[in-house]
């Protein structure tokens, strides 16, 4: 199996990690993806960087959303990076 493209970095008890979730569950349901959620609070270098921004969305290594998820953003950035690199 290859590495999730998605990862979800949160915390525990957060409202927003948990609409962020149901949001990239929903996406790797229908498109077949997969993603991995990291805690800030069992990493100290992720704290560093996105303490204030929970729940951080990645997608393929890089940045994509902050607080909310939006659904068809992460839809078209997982469609188009397929696309320009020839995945699935």
């Amino acid at each position: 199996m290859s590495q999730p493209r998605i990862e979800l970095i949160g915390k525990p008890d957060c409202h927003l990690c948990d609409d962020a979730r149901a949001v990239i569950e929903r996406v790797c349901a229908d498109t077949g993806e997969s993603f991995v959620e990291r805690n800030i609070l069992d990493e100290p270098e992720l704290m560093a960087s996105y303490a204030e921004q929970i729940p951080v969305t990645l997608v393929d290594g890089k940045q994509h959303d902050y607080w909310r998820v939006d659904e068809q953003r992460l839809r078209k950035a997982l469609s188009r990076r397929r696309k320009l690199f020839g995945k699935r």
